[in-house]
């Protein structure tokens, strides 16, 4: 898409009055002018020409009488005409080279007219003179001509930023779009309104001024805006948030009103603006006061958006991943009064959007996107994507014509897992206990109810880990039991007891497994209800200051005795499950050790090749239990 529709005569901001090739000819006559006047400063002197002799012919000349009229330009030059032997008359020029006490003396002695005057400026003199005032014209001229050309030019910081996409650019329909049916659905109303507004007006509705679309990010919220755009064929206006405050005080307010009157003047249109809290975030936040240049900007949005009549054919939509420090007056009735939710996609959704990001690839026939969408739970549109890319990288990279199932593979490990830093030296004996650390992990797997189906494990560096073992749920769950929660804390501890049981003692690598082991039994506890000695309470909730960092903010809101019996309870779980997890890997030590040494050997180890190894048998599959 073009960002303007920039052509011949255009303003790039639709702003009359505006014709680029007639300030392309203005300054070419401009120039032509200024080369003629600098020629006819050279060729024409006000002195005219004469004769140039050297002051002692002169001096020779006026005693013989021959010369008859002098005119001495300040003291330094003498004009004078004298008279030949045949009695023409000669023009000479002389310079004074020495300040002569008696030259006026021999003048009058020998009658010759005698006048005075200050030297005519010359030419080069004149050019020095003038070049200051040239350039000074010349940097007016083009400010003026910035000013008036609008964007990112001088003068210009109050202009909007906004880029433009024109109805008449490659358009974004809701069917490029992949899911998100709810979404549609409600902006579908602005499309509506936008392509048939009498239909609402004469039902006496009023259509919502704005649309605040809300999601995790990569979820399609600017796309859907662009489709809404494309789908009601009309301009649109895509701002970001960030780009209304500069460190100039009052350049976000006045960008605010440039971009409502962009938008008023090419109605119909949709405004978008991108990551709304960066500029929509609640006034006086914060100690000390809020930032007085976003708050001004903030409350002139306000303001327009409070004096704006959804008749003249402008939406506003705008997007963002954090409603919850908006402003409260940005969300009130007559403002972005409608909110819609951009979710995470589920599974149908996944396929749909692999579906559309692979027509730009060449894959294998074998290639199942269905098994593809399957093991990439809780993954947004721009992650798959991003994945979708990464296997072609793959492709390429391995020199093969179609991306093939393993390329989705090795793209699909690294974005989960990260980049393998196979390169990296690691000792044997650190090798050992990091296979040990991570055998723990991944044991836990198959003799735990409620836990996820184990991925793969690696004791390949991956980014700061030694080592990994990852689980993939096989279907979408939107919230977690008691029991995948109590077997997820056994599972971080894995790692931990499996060091304990070959040494005797653990390492600095269990820091990570401690910290999640304890953050999922605190909220347990405090959040979610699922301790019979607490109850049904919620404890120290964080009303944080928005621009204050967590640490700051926390409070308790719980007396020291409710603490103590919080501390307590956490422990008891923490040592329930610790307890739990050595009585698994002791039973089972000759599991561990052979899924250890396995891993010092092969380095990686998936699903299949565990079960093999273990004698488990083959895994049911969710997905084929459901089919």
């Amino acid at each position: 898409m073009s960002d303007n529709n920039r052509g011949p005569g255009k303003d790039p901001d639709n702003k009359p009055g505006f014709d680029l090739n007639k300030n392309n000819k203005f300054a070419l006559f401009f120039l032509i002018s200024l080369i003629i006047m600098f020629f006819v400063l050279f060729l024409v002197n006000d002195r005219g020409a004469g004769t140039e002799i050297p002051y002692s012919t002169f001096m020779n000349y006026l005693e013989s009488g021959q010369i008859t009229a002098v005119k001495i330009y300040d003291n330094k030059t003498i004009q004078g005409t004298m008279q030949g032997p045949t009695g023409q008359n000669t023009i000479f020029d002389t310079d004074i080279p020495y300040f002569d006490d008696f030259l006026m003396e021999k003048l009058r002695t020998n009658n010759v007219i005698i006048e005075g005057a200050e030297s005519s400026a010359g030419a080069a003199t004149i050019f020095i003179q003038i070049i200051p005032w040239v350039i000074g014209f010349a940097f007016i001229w083009f400010m003026l001509r910035q000013m008036q050309g609008g964007g990112n030019k001088a003068f210009s910081f109050g202009k909007s930023k906004a880029k433009r996409y024109n109805q008449n650019d490659k358009k974004v329909t809701f069917d490029d779009v992949a899911g998100q049916a709810e979404a549609k659905y409600e902006l579908q109303e602005v499309v509506d309104f936008l392509q048939n507004p009498e239909k609402f007006q004469k039902l006496g509705a009023r259509v919502p001024k704005g649309v605040l679309l809300v999601g995790m990010p990569g979820t399609g919220k600017t796309l859907l805006a662009k489709a809404a755009a494309g789908e009601a064929g009309v301009n649109f206006f895509h701002m970001s948030g960030s780009d209304f405050v500069e460190m100039f005080v009052g350049v976000g307010a006045s960008r605010v009103r440039d971009l409502f009157d962009q938008g008023r003047k090419n109605a119909p249109c949709i405004l978008f603006i991108d990551e709304l809290d960066a500029v929509g975030r609640t006034r006086g936040a914060g100690y000390g006061g809020g930032h007085d240049e976003r708050e001004q900007t903030l409350n002139q949005m306000l303001v327009e958006m409070d004096g704006f009549d959804t008749k003249e054919g402008v939406m506003i939509l705008a997007a963002t991943n954090r409603p919850d420090v908006l402003d409260p007056a940005l969300l009130r009735p007559g403002r972005f009064d409608r909110q819609v939710v951009v979710d995470m996609p589920d599974l149908n959704e996944r396929l749909a959007i692999l579906n559309i990001h692979v027509q730009k690839v060449k894959i294998k026939k074998n290639v199942s996107l269905d098994k593809i969408a399957r093991s990439t739970p809780g993954t947004s549109g721009a992650d798959l994507a991003n994945l979708v890319n990464e296997a072609a990288l793959f492709a390429g990279r391995h020199g093969r014509n179609e991306v093939s199932s393993q390329d989705f593979e090795e793209a699909r490990d690294k974005i989960l897992l990260g980049v393998a830093r196979k390169s990296r030296m690691i000792s044997p004996e650190e090798k050992v206990a990091t296979a040990w650390h991570e055998a723990g992990h991944a044991l836990l797997h198959y003799h735990l109810e409620y836990a996820d189906p184990l991925h793969k494990v690696t004791v390949i560096p991956h980014g700061q880990a030694l080592g990994l073992a990852l689980s993939l749920p096989e279907k979408d769950t939107y919230s977690k039991r008691r029991g995948w929660l109590l077997d997820r804390i056994k599972i971080t501890m894995g790692g931990y007891v499996a060091e304990n049981i070959k040494y005797g003692e653990t390492t600095t690598g269990t820091k990570n497994d401690i910290e999640q082991a304890t953050m999922i039994a605190r909220r347990m506890i405090t959040e979610w209800g699922m301790s019979e000695k607490i109850g049904f309470v919620s404890y120290g909730a964080e009303d944080e200051p928005i621009f204050i960092g967590k640490e700051i903010a926390q409070h308790k809101d719980y007396s020291e005795e409710t603490a103590k019996m919080i501390d307590s309870e956490i422990q008891a779980v923490l040592s329930r499950c610790l307890k739990e997890t050595e009585r698994i890997l002791t039973d089972n030590k000759d599991q561990l050790e052979k899924l250890a040494e396995a891993l010092v050997t092969e380095e990686t180890l998936d699903d299949d090749r565990i079960r093999v190894l273990l004698e488990l048998g083959p895994a049911v599959k969710q997905y084929e239990e459901d089919n």
